[in-house]
C-alpha cells in the first residue's frame, strides 16, 4: 500500500476515534479550528511548498470569503450556501486577475506584491463600515442547507472532518499527477520547464486561484460558524500565521500541513499558562523546530525514519529532472 493511502487511512481512523477524547466544547472548538486551519494550510502549501510561490497576503482571501457570506446573508437576504458559493467566485476571480502581474515576480517582490495585496483587502475590510461594520465587525447568521441548520459541537466537528479528508485526499491526488509533477518542476527550475513544455504562467495562476478559492471557502465556514467576524480574520499577522504552519509542518507535505496547523492551533492554548511569556516561549519553540527540524517536522522526521533503516514507502521530496517534466507533460 502506498504511503499516501496509509496516511489517508491513519486520518480517516483519527478523525473518527477524535471524537471520543473530546469531553466538552472547548476540546471540540480546538480541533474544529485545527480542522479550518489545515484546510487552508494544504492549499496554501500546494502554492508555497510545492510551487515555490510565496504568499503573505492569503488571509485576504479568507476574508473575502468570510465577509461574502456575512454581508450577502444579513444585508441582501442571500441563502448562506449561496452567499458561501458567491464569496469562492469573487475570491476565485480576484486571484485570477492579480495572478499573472504579481507571479512574475520573483523572491522578495513577490512577497512584498503579495503582502500589499493582504494589506489591501483588510483596509478595505476596515474603513468600509456601511456594510462590514468596520472594525467593530459584523454578525454572522448559522449555515442553512435548506430548512436545516448546522449547529452544534459534533455536527461542525463532522462537517469539518469531512470536509479535512476529502481536501488531503484531492490533494495528494494532485501531486501524482502530471499537474502535480508541473507544480513541483516550477519549483525546482522554471526555465526548465518552461524548456520541455510546461506553461509555468498557466500553470501558478490556477494554482494560486485554487489556493484562494480553498482559503474563501473556510472563511465563509469560519463566520458561520463562529458567528461573528472581524478585520483580524484578513490581518496580516494571521496570513504570517498561515505561513508559519506551512513551514513549522513540513514544506511540500499534505500531512506536514496538518501537523503544522495542528501544533500552531493548540500552542496558544497550551501556552496560556505563562502569563505574559507565551509569546517568547512560542517564539523559542518555532526557533528551536527550524534549526532542528529544518524541513519542517513531518519531511525531517521522515526522512530520519528512512535514514535510520526503518522501513518506508515515502520518498523524499525531491526537484524533478528535466526528463521526468518532460515525460509529465507528455502524459
Amino acid at each position: 500500500m502506498k504511503t499516501k493511502s496509509k496516511g489517508l487511512l491513519v486520518l480517516a481512523a483519527l478523525l473518527l476515534a477524535l471524537p471520543l477524547l473530546l469531553t466538552n466544547p472547548y476540546y471540540y472548538d480546538v480541533a474544529i479550528r485545527i480542522a479550518m486551519n489545515a484546510v487552508v494550510v494544504i492549499g496554501l502549501n500546494l502554492l508555497i511548498g510545492y510551487t515555490g510561490q510565496i504568499s503573505l497576503g492569503h488571509a485576504g482571501f479568507l476574508g473575502i470569503g468570510a465577509y461574502a457570506s456575512a454581508i450577502l446573508t444579513t444585508q441582501f437576504g442571500w441563502p448562506s450556501l449561496l452567499a458561501l458559493v458567491a464569496g469562492c467566485v469573487a475570491a476565485g476571480l480576484l486571484a485570477f486577475a492579480i495572478a499573472r502581474p504579481v507571479l512574475k515576480l520573483k523572491g522578495h517582490y513577490l512577497a512584498m506584491a503579495t503582502l500589499g495585496l493582504g494589506i489591501i483587502i483588510a483596509i478595505v475590510i476596515t474603513n468600509e463600515t456601511t456594510y462590514t461594520g468596520g472594525p467593530d465587525g459584523l454578525s454572522v447568521p448559522a449555515l442553512a442547507i435548506g430548512s436545516y441548520e448546522l449547529s452544534g459541537d459534533k455536527a461542525w466537528y463532522a462537517v469539518m472532518a469531512l470536509l479535512l479528508l476529502v481536501v488531503s485526499w484531492l490533494a495528494l491526488n494532485l501531486i501524482d499527477s502530471p499537474a502535480g509533477r508541473a507544480l513541483q518542476a516550477i519549483h525546482g527550475s522554471e526555465v526548465a520547464a518552461q524548456v520541455v513544455g510546461v506553461e509555468t504562467t498557466r500553470v501558478k495562476v490556477r494554482i494560486f486561484v485554487v489556493s484562494a478559492v480553498v482559503a474563501s471557502l473556510v472563511g465563509s465556514l469560519s463566520a458561520h460558524y463562529v458567528a461573528f467576524v472581524t478585520p483580524g480574520l484578513a490581518g496580516f499577522f494571521h496570513s504570517i500565521e498561515l505561513v508559519t504552519m506551512v513551514v513549522v509542518g513540513g514544506m511540500a507535505s499534505v500531512f506536514g500541513s496538518i501537523v503544522g496547523a495542528a501544533i500552531l492551533t493548540m500552542l496558544p492554548q497550551l501556552l496560556s499558562t505563562f502569563e505574559g511569556w507565551e509569546t517568547v516561549v512560542f517564539g523559542a519553540i518555532l526557533m528551536a523546530t527550524m534549526i532542528f527540524l529544518p524541513k519542517g517536522i513531518v519531511p525531517t522526521l521522515a526522512a530520519r525514519w528512512r535514514q535510520g533503516g526503518g522501513k518506508s514507502d515515502a520518498k523524499p521530496a525531491v526537484k524533478p529532472a528535466a526528463k521526468d517534466v518532460a515525460k509529465a507533460v507528455k502524459t
